[in-house]
């Protein structure tokens, strides 16, 4: 007869392994009732604590994993996760747990990763960011069992608590802001079209956009880095209907996006307002100095890490909604003041 495991044992339960897990491990985490279903099908099933298991079980790692499913080169300009690690860290440190860090090229790389970390016991926990639409990660994580938080709200069913922030709010109060200015050519340049947030900001986009009584706007997807910023600054300006607003994913296209603008001819903000998706420094370091949505992202990373933590003692937290992002004006936006150039300069097109 094959020897039963926690997985089995949770497919009889109708419940995760994670939940099996704590009420074999006498831990919060699971109602009364499930911790007694769980260890009723238990003992039906013969089923005993391999010694070794229960060894590594009780021994901490005190560290906990981050595995960024990005290209390496995108993710090393990337100031929203320089800052959200600090929040990370400044959290643990103080905690005296460690953090480790991986960065891969996909989610199957990701899996792999987790996987290795759980079974070798390098981790206690895990934090999950740049959720997809589908994503593989999910399902992964509550088969093994590994205490997760995740940053943002997934697009499929999870039991897993999360750390996120209004979205879709924000991106609505940039278009009110730049309807406001008199802009009715809008585009937004987004970030990887696969991530569940950039379909949350492309549909919270649209919509406010349809609720001004506007035109389809166009919406371009990248990879976040500087470079198809610029593709896709330059593309929307040499079409026939340039857009005198565009709105960008994060700060480091947005910025890019000033490049173009001098080699085309284009005022900013005179002829074209530019919106930054994530506030930094860099947001005030180039010129004009861009208009931004702007959040303590420190904090954000720091409560990501509080959230995990209480996952691993045990604890069930709630999902937390942390202060939508809010806009902060600044040069690189304003009421449309002159029109633009009748053609871009044939020298300037790649």
């Amino acid at each position: 007869m094959k020897r039963p495991t926690i997985s089995s044992i949770a497919e009889l339960a109708g419940v995760s392994t994670a939940a099996v897990s704590y009420a074999l491990n006498g831990v919060p985490g699971v109602s009364d009732e499930t911790r007694q279903r769980i260890l009723d099908i238990a003992n039906e099933s013969g089923w005993r604590p391999s010694i070794a298991a229960r060894a590594l079980s009780i021994s901490r790692a005190h560290a906990v994993g981050l595995v960024i499913a990005r290209p390496a080169r995108t993710l090393g300009v990337e100031p929203f996760f320089m800052r959200f690690i600090a929040g990370l860290e400044a959290e643990l440190s103080a905690q005296h747990s460690a953090l480790l860090l991986q960065v891969v090229e996909d989610h199957s790389s990701a899996n792999r990763a987790i996987r290795t970390w759980w079974a070798e016991r390098r981790i206690d926990g895990l934090i999950v960011t740049d959720l997809f639409q589908a994503d593989s990660r999910l399902p992964m994580i509550d088969e093994i069992g590994v205490p997760a938080v995740l940053v943002g709200r997934p697009g499929q069913p999870s039991d897993l608590p999360s750390v996120w922030s209004d979205d879709a709010a924000a991106v609505t109060s940039v278009v009110d802001y730049l309807v406001g200015e008199g802009h009715r050519r809008i585009a937004r340049v987004a970030g990887l079209p696969a991530l569940e947030h950039t379909h949350v900001r492309t549909r919270a986009f649209i919509a406010a956009m349809e609720s001004h009584g506007l035109a389809a706007p166009d919406v371009v997807a990248t990879d976040y880095s500087w470079e198809d910023g610029a593709r896709a600054t330059r593309m929307l300006l040499e079409r026939p209907e340039r857009p005198t607003a565009i709105v960008y994913d994060n700060d480091i296209m947005a910025a890019s996006a000033l490049s173009v603008t001098r080699d085309l001819g284009v005022a900013v903000p005179e002829q074209l307002s530019l919106v930054a998706g994530d506030d930094s420094q860099l947001c005030m370091l180039v010129s004009p100095p861009l208009t931004a949505l702007s959040r303590d992202v420190s904090a954000f990373g720091s409560r990501a890490a509080q959230t995990l933590l209480q996952v691993i003692a045990g604890e069930t937290p709630s999902s937390f909604q942390d202060t939508t992002p809010h806009l902060v004006v600044r040069s690189s936006t304003g009421q449309l003041l002159g029109s633009f150039p009748e053609s871009v300069p044939a020298s300037l097109h790649p």
